[in-house]
């Protein structure tokens, strides 16, 4: 006699349970996104200028640091969420970076407009300073660059929305806290805003490797803007030509041209030199 036929059951693996849990969220914010600042004293810099902050995470000693407590409180007044977690937690978040105790996921940057910038900038000084740069790319580069515009003490920094480099969570970080003094400007059309300045009485300055008046032979008298190119191609043929005049950085070796940040602490410390001493030239048999 056959046996009757049974059809084999097959076993299917139950679905594993989605956890909907606090900690599940913030690693879903952490690896959605990397707008991180760290280190106390970019955190501290965001938090005494009252930067826009989406989340904070921080150990508990220094949650209950003198430095920080009461600037923690207002930014959660303000819409900020606060974790108190461990080191080896923030190492995660910071993919091993050096946090120092404390890091922050910040809100997008806010650039001022051209033209708000400059009634800025000439409320500040009756010959203000500019530093406009032409497709700077690299992140660490615009960090140093507005670390220095800062500490030279010019009033602001303009930077094209094409074919560059924005304000992001690195050039924060590499700024290390300018950024809360220093205003920026973010345009559509850079040969257009260069225009906009001269119009608003800025003599533009192009620095430029080649055969162009030095550096130290320019009296920069007024409103000045110092127009700096990128690290491999320079000034863009268009921008040198909406200049009013390019400069070279003096060399005696065999290097061909500077970073793009060091240029231009070379460019603003000598604007700085003039106008704190009253000289022109460096030496006395120039």
């Amino acid at each position: 006699m056959n046996k009757p036929y049974h059809r084999p059951i097959r076993k299917t693996k139950p679905e594993p349970i989605k956890k909907n849990s606090p900690d599940n969220n913030t690693e879903q914010i952490e690896q959605s996104n990397d707008d991180l600042i760290y280190g106390r004293h970019s955190v501290l810099a965001a938090l005494s200028n009252e930067h826009q902050l989406n989340r904070i995470w921080v150990i508990s000693r220094l949650r209950h640091d003198p430095r920080f407590h009461g600037l923690l409180v207002q930014a959660k007044e303000n819409g900020a969420v606060i974790d108190e977690v461990d080191d080896l937690r923030l190492s995660h978040i910071t993919h091993g970076a050096n946090h120092q105790g404390i890091a922050a996921q910040i809100c997008p940057y806010s650039y001022l407009e051209l033209m708000d910038l400059v009634e800025k900038a000439k409320n500040i000084s009756d010959s203000p300073v500019l530093v406009i740069l032409d497709g700077i790319t690299d992140p660490q580069n615009l960090g140093s660059i507005i670390r220095t515009t800062e500490a030279m003490g010019a009033q602001g920094l303009i930077i094209p929305q094409r074919r560059a480099v924005g304000i992001t969570s690195t050039v924060m970080k590499v700024a290390a806290g300018a950024l809360e003094r220093l205003p920026v400007a973010r345009v559509v059309n850079l040969s257009r805003a260069l225009e906009e300045l001269k119009k608003e009485g800025f003599w533009l300055y192009g620095t430029s490797a080649g055969k162009n008046q030095y550096l130290q032979d320019i009296d920069f008298k007024g409103a000045v803007g110092l127009v700096i190119g990128s690290e491999g191609e320079g000034l863009s043929l268009l921008t040198e030509r909406s200049c009013d005049q390019l400069v070279s950085i003096p060399q005696s070796g065999k290097t061909p041209s500077l970073n793009a940040s060091i240029a231009t602490a070379v460019a603003l410390y000598e604007v700085y030199r003039q106008r704190r001493t009253g000289k022109l030239f460096l030496g006395e048999n120039h």
